[in-house]
């Protein structure tokens, strides 16, 4: 830390507070190792599967005024429009106080969607507010009609379940008895909740007490000068960035599958991208597309805010700061009462958080697949099939056996799509869609079965559902399970099983998403893209997720790489030899295959890109 006297213009006798570089390292690395634990407080404390296994939740840290200042492995789509979430407390609050916390879950106060608990913790140092630590946790239960947070047909907001829009819920580090109540009673599987709301307290303090060490250590004046160069870091990198890139602008268009009575001929996503490196600004133009649908996939501000972010971010430099001031060098242009802009109260956003929002990143990142190589990446797996659903029922050995036995509700997520190949690289397996980024963890087959009474009879790579290409988009990942006693619903919202992940620059598509119904005779029978299903012992459900989309001709990939994913078992040999020109023979060496290389030269040199 230096000080300096204030430049021409300053106040006289001013004494501005300059950051070394190295502080500037130490400190930003600091506020990343106080979300890493909060994340740690969050996950380890918490209830529900969806939680503290499958992690989808996040935390992060806001400056008062609303600035993105840290955010470290968490979802992406949670975190990357978080200043929309504390605005309005400040609105709505003019007496906010230390040992305060505010819940906000509303789609209309910047939240997510509704199943997204968010809570919020000011920090105040010496008695003035610097900070927000923020926790945000997909709850297995909001008390919607149906025991799901996924409401396809719900038309408003009041078909979804309870909304808290920026609730005070602690005073003087105290929980609101009235407000608990409220939600204890609406919420079905309330113990699961309350403890999956104090993980989310519990990792707020910590991250409080972290900040308030923070600025003991180096006092408030070094802290407030490091914000302010972090941000200007964060900019100047961006600009950087940007400049970089060649100027143009570059449309691209995808569509969500038809879902019954929202949207029977899908929904198109569109979006413009346009880079101008003399002013370091990308725009993404995301205003031509339809207005609100009636049911719960429109898009909320927070999340098609977030989405067009993600999308740019995806394809820069993983290491650029993720703060307010490397956002700043994005426009984003959004339609009020649009399905994928700002949506019209009072229509339903319940899935607001996956589907559309899968689509709208994809369709950014994709733009810049039409820059020219190296730029660009296929599109992402899409979500929602029957590995990623809602499951519910009564377990009747478990609880009060006299009442039946005790109730559960929980996503589970036991089979993810995968990322799409980019240049240089192939895609990621088990990423899951373009809203996760590869954040989210496959759950334990023995922990879900020793939570729900299910079995799992099978979990695999689905064999050639990736995108073929120079570099293949990854399988996505199929399996079977059906509960061991009483009755299991199922909720599930799947997109991809009509209109696949798409492959650019010659790759090819991966194969589509589905959904199965095996019943107890055995018959196995398509299910529909959004659905329920009850079924018992004798009966069973199925799911293949899709894949990503292959980048570049599939006959310029290296036929070492073909062989490797012949030996995983993530395509055939039939594919390799007629999509990748590659001629595989068995072996017993390892992975039990071998490469023919005269068989292969022989193919290749009769092959051209447009046979």
């Amino acid at each position: 830390m230096a000080t300096r006297n204030a430049p021409a213009g300053g106040m006289a006798g001013e004494t501005v507070t300059t950051i070394e570089p190295f502080l500037l390292s130490v400190l930003s690395s600091r506020l990343s190792a106080i979300v890493r634990e909060m994340n740690a407080t969050l996950m380890k404390s918490s209830r529900s599967a969806v939680i503290k296994n499958a992690r989808d939740f996040s935390c992060g840290l806001l400056t008062y005024d609303h600035r993105l200042l840290s955010v470290e492995d968490c979802i992406p789509i949670h975190i990357t429009a978080l200043d929309l979430t504390t605005k309005p407390i400040t609105e709505f609050f003019d007496d906010i106080r230390e040992g305060d916390a505010f819940i906000n879950n509303c789609p209309y106060t910047g939240n997510t969607h509704h199943a997204d608990m968010t809570l919020c913790v000011p920090v105040f140092c010496d008695g003035e507010p610097l900070f927000w630590t923020l926790a945000r946790a997909h709850h297995a239960d909001i008390g919607a009609p149906i025991p799901t947070t996924y409401l396809p047909e719900a038309r408003t907001i009041y078909e979804e379940g309870i909304h808290l829009p920026c609730v005070r819920i602690q005073e003087g580090f105290k929980d609101k008895a009235d407000i608990i109540r409220m939600c204890r009673m609406k919420i079905r599987v309330s113990d699961l909740w309350y403890g999956d709301y104090q993980a989310q307290v519990g990792a707020c303090r910590v991250g409080e007490r972290r900040l308030k060490e923070l600025c003991d250590r180096y006092g408030r004046a070094t802290v407030k000068a490091f914000i302010e160069e972090w941000m200007a870091y964060g900019e100047r990198r961006m600009i950087a960035e940007v400049r970089s890139l060649p100027k143009g602008t570059w449309r691209f268009e995808t569509r969500h599958d038809p879902v019954p009575n929202v949207a029977e001929d899908g929904i198109p996503v569109r979006v413009t991208l346009s880079i101008d490196p003399d002013e370091a600004m990308i725009t993404v133009d995301a205003t031509d597309n339809v207005d609100c649908v009636p049911g719960g996939l429109n898009l909320t501000e927070a999340t098609a805010l977030a989405a067009c972010r993600i999308g740019v971010f995806y394809n820069l430099d993983p290491e650029l700061p993720h703060n307010e001031g490397s956002a700043s060098r994005i426009r984003i242009l959004l339609k009020d009462g649009s399905a994928l802009g700002r949506p019209a109260y009072p229509v339903g956003t319940s899935v607001a958080t996956t589907n559309l929002t899968s689509r709208l990143i994809t369709a950014v990142a994709s733009c810049f697949s039409q820059i020219g190589e190296p730029h660009g990446m296929g599109e992402f797996a899409y979500s929602q099939a029957l590995g990623e659903a809602v499951i519910s029922g009564t377990d009747p050995t478990q609880g009060d056996l006299s009442k039946g036995g005790q109730p559960y509700v929980n996503q589970i997520f036991l089979g993810y799509g995968g990322s799409a190949g980019l240049s240089g690289y192939d895609g990621w397996l088990l990423s899951g869609a373009g809203c996760d980024g590869g954040q989210m963890s496959v759950d334990s087959v023995e922990i879900n079965e020793a939570m729900y009474p299910m079995l799992v009879e099978e979990r695999r790579v689905a064999v050639d559902s990736g995108g073929p290409g120079e570099f293949d988009g990854a399988p996505g990942i199929a399996g079977t399970y059906r509960p061991l006693v009483g009755a299991m619903t199922v909720y599930w919202g799947s997109d991809g099983d009509i209109t696949p992940a798409r492959g650019v620059r010659g790759g090819g598509d991966a194969a589509t998403s589905g959904n199965w119904h095996r019943n107890r005779d055995g018959a196995v029978t398509q299910l529909v893209t959004f659905g329920d299903v009850t079924i018992g012992p004798d009966e069973a459900v199925l799911f293949r997720a899709c894949g990503g989309g292959g980048y570049g001709e599939p006959y310029a990939r290296a036929p070492e790489r073909v062989l490797r994913s012949v030996r995983r078992g993530w395509i055939s040999p039939e594919r390799a030899r007629e999509v990748h020109g590659v001629v595989v023979r068995p072996s017993p060496a390892i992975g039990g295959w071998e490469l023919d290389e005269a068989a292969t030269a022989e193919r290749r040199a009769n092959h051209s890109p447009s046979s």
